[in-house]
């Protein structure tokens, strides 16, 4: 078959107009039914590709046309669409290969989609082309960019030139471009030299490794990983690189017989910044005869550790001694500075058989929230100061209580929506004394029954 005669109307691109819905605006709620609806139209066009590419080729391109019109009528901060038009992007590039059409002229209609991109639909595109790109093709688009790149070496700025066009922003735009490309093509050389030209960075020695690790060269791989390591160290807070060099290390120290090795980096890695997470990388390479002593270790190093990370890691190690040693040494204010996903997990732990450091917890999470006048959450600030009240008088702190009240007065009386309901509660009607929404749901329908009868 060749492709649809001229003005003849491909049945399926009446089914991409359809399904676009020209002129009706999509809110973003609607927007996963609708993805959902094209993804179904993208599928017939995709069988298409094993049988028909030339006219898969065609309904892709005019599939793209249409998602670029439709895209001022739609509301999505998902990003569900733009996923959408990346898939479409791809699906034309296995019928372009599918019908041997000639891979420069397929990089330079990529290339010419992605400088016409107002909408950032292709961002990073490259990093999906290159899980469907043949060697070819793949060859063709890394030529077509190094152009770009090397051209962008050699061009003058020009004044009146926008952020975009500027050489140096082009070059380092396609200097990405062609790592994931070159790290695509499993092209060691080829990145190592793009990476010395630009400026070698810790997340390139990882790049390097990770492809030296694919040759079976680990000793190599591990000289990079330790460069890579020196250059974070140099960067003022370190960077995700350094972490993920610092975890590759100590796999290539294991695959080399040099285990103790891998555990003394590992141990490194957790005094420096004690956490849960560097708690369970340390535990992976120390001896199962030597986990005790070993946790008795990390847990003492780990008390010039933040607050966070400290109540994080007692959890996860069921140490709730230490854990309500923790609470009872910390401020209210730094209490207070906890993020609830921490704070709430230990309070309910704490409630039973340490109620007054629970009650600490749940006043924090309550002042937390009025002190930062985040009014649509003050129901559960209310529900955390029933709780507190709760500790409080269960742990025979009433005066605590009483202070609580009074310094929530003091400081928080104009704050009308909260403070009646909070009134309420220190008279003894707190949240979870209110019906819940089914208690009211039936009680509702019982009344509406008794009136019928």
């Amino acid at each position: 078959m060749t492709r649809k005669a001229r003005g003849k109307v491909d049945p399926i691109e009446q089914e991409i107009e359809l399904a676009l819905n020209p002129g009706a605006f999509i809110p973003d709620r609607a927007c996963f039914s609708f993805v959902s609806d094209l993804d179904e139209v993208a599928a017939k066009v995709g069988k298409l590709i094993a049988s028909d590419p030339s006219r898969a080729v065609t309904l892709y391109e005019t599939f793209l046309a249409a998602c670029y019109l439709k895209i001022e009528e739609l509301d999505d901060s998902s990003g569900s669409f733009g996923q959408f038009v990346d898939e479409l992007y791809r699906g034309w590039v296995k019928a372009r290969q599918a019908e041997n059409a000639d891979p420069a002229e397929t990089a330079a209609r990529l290339l010419e989609w992605m400088d016409e991109d107002e909408y950032g639909f292709c961002y990073h595109l490259e990093k999906d082309l290159v899980k469907v790109l043949d060697k070819a093709n793949l060859a063709a688009f890394v030529k077509e960019i190094r152009a770009r790149f090397d051209a962008a070496a050699k061009a003058t700025p020009k004044s009146d030139s926008s952020f975009k066009d500027r050489p140096d922003y082009v070059r380092r735009h396609f200097g990405e471009i062609l790592r994931s490309l070159y790290a695509a093509q499993k092209d060691v050389a080829a990145y190592v030299a793009l990476a010395e030209e630009t400026g070698l960075q810790a997340q390139d020695c990882h790049a390097i490794a990770t492809l030296l690790i694919a040759r079976r060269k680990p000793e190599e791989a591990l000289a990079w990983v330790e460069r890579g390591i020196g250059l974070d160290k140099k960067t003022p807070h370190g960077s995700m690189a350094g972490h993920d060099l610092a975890k590759l290390k100590r796999e290539l120290l294991t695959k080399l017989g040099r285990g103790s090795e891998a555990l003394d980096a590992a141990w490194a890695d957790y005094r420096e910044h004690p956490s849960k997470y560097a708690y369970d990388d340390l535990m992976k390479f120390v001896p199962k005869a030597e986990r005790a002593a070993w946790h008795e270790k990390a847990i003492a190093a780990a008390k010039g550790a933040d607050l966070h990370s400290a109540i994080d890691l007692l959890v996860a190690t069921k140490e709730m001694d230490r854990l309500a040693d923790l609470v009872h040494q910390a401020s209210e204010q730094a209490l207070e500075n906890l993020s609830h996903y921490t704070t709430e997990p230990v309070a309910k732990k704490l409630e039973k058989n340490r109620p007054d450091l629970a009650a600490r917890l749940w006043r924090a999470l309550g002042l937390r929230i009025v002190n930062a006048k985040k009014s649509k959450y003050y129901d559960a600030a209310l529900s955390n100061f029933e709780c507190a009240k709760r500790c409080f008088e269960r742990a025979g702190l009433q005066g605590e209580w009483q202070k609580t009240v009074s310094e929530v007065r003091a400081d928080h009386h104009r704050k009308i929506g909260f403070m009646d309901g909070f009134e309420r509660l220190v008279e003894g009607a707190g949240p979870s004394d209110e019906p819940s929404f089914m208690e009211q749901a039936k009680a509702r329908f019982r009344g509406r029954h008794r009136r019928a009868r």
